[in-house]
């Protein structure tokens, strides 16, 4: 090769028509960023880039996450920031009340980076974000989306869990063959368990948990996790599409067909989750108000059909 030819550009796959969005331009998508910028206030769904950014944000439904934008970790499928974070905000509870309460949000999904730094892994602030939450907008249900708290998940998960919080999302991610790959910082077990002790602590808190497909996971695999995650008693399955952020990321192996996200949505139903949600775009806080209904509603009839038994 000449030394001035350029450098060869990795391969991208393309993507399948059932995967495409179109760019966001409403009015609501550019409210919803002014009112981020002007809380500093970061989003799971600019980092991560998500996929139905345009859609939930024009509808002025966001998912906030707390403790900055910066990670600890190197996760292969994260588009978040990488690096020493800066100190926690102590005034970034009371900004995601004031989020919600400018919103109208009926439900909020908080989730965080990781942060390895904080000898509580970063469980207090969610603790005192869930804290200004009910004080400032008692109406709003309230969904959180943790990290593993690796190292220190037993008295983490306590805070939290005291702090009541309506769901408790924590994500395997991945199917635990990949984990030293595409989740290298994380234990599949562990992440497992934390799920686990969410429902020991507080029975009537919602759990969920999701997984990305097209990373190379093999079908039984899947249904592996699924099994695994009802032995742990969670409530809802969430599963979609990978999507590889940037050439650096992992690359995506497989986009999986719509009817193949129809197929494992009816496994994972038939294993007994209250709530299933299965299709190329779906993210773990896609649809989550709507959802929680529905998982609400989900639990009542099960609830009354076993009385009438």
């Amino acid at each position: 090769m000449n030394e001035l030819s350029p450098a060869p550009r990795p391969e991208r796959v393309r993507k399948p028509d059932w995967i495409r969005v179109k760019a966001p331009t409403s009015q609501g998508f550019a409210d919803t960023k002014a009112l981020m910028r002007r809380l500093n206030l970061a989003t799971v769904c600019e980092e991560a880039a998500c996929p139905n950014i345009g859609e939930c944000w024009t509808k002025k439904h966001a998912t906030v996450m707390i403790l900055g934008d910066v990670c600890t970790r190197a996760c292969a499928f994260c588009n978040v920031k990488t690096g020493m974070p800066r100190k926690v905000d102590p005034l970034e509870p009371q900004h995601v009340a004031d989020a919600a309460a400018e919103m109208g949000l009926e439900h909020i999904v908080v989730t965080s980076v990781d942060r390895d730094d904080l000898p509580d892994g970063g469980a207090g602030q969610f603790v005192k974000v869930i804290e200004a939450l009910r004080r400032t907008t008692p109406a709003t249900t309230i969904e959180i989306l943790t990290p593993d708290f690796r190292n220190k998940h037993e008295a983490a998960v306590e805070a939290i869990v005291s702090a009541r919080p309506d769901v408790y999302n924590h994500n395997l991610e991945t199917v635990p063959r990949l984990y030293p790959t595409i989740r290298p910082g994380a234990r599949y077990y562990a992440s497992l368990r934390l799920l686990e002790t969410v429902k020991k602590l507080d029975p009537t808190i919602f759990t969920k948990s999701g997984v990305m497909l097209g990373l190379g996971e093999q079908r039984l695999e899947v249904h592996q996790v699924m099994d695994d995650m009802r032995s742990a008693d969670v409530d809802f399955l969430t599963m979609g599409q990978y999507l590889q952020p940037t050439p650096k990321h992992a690359k995506v192996e497989e986009f999986v067909t719509p009817a193949a996200f129809q197929a494992y949505g009816a496994i994972a139903r038939a294993k007994g989750f209250l709530l299933v949600a299965s299709t190329p775009l779906t993210r773990s806080s896609y649809h989550a108000g709507d959802d929680f209904a529905k998982m609400k509603a989900a639990r009542e009839a099960k609830l009354a059909k076993a009385k009438t038994a």
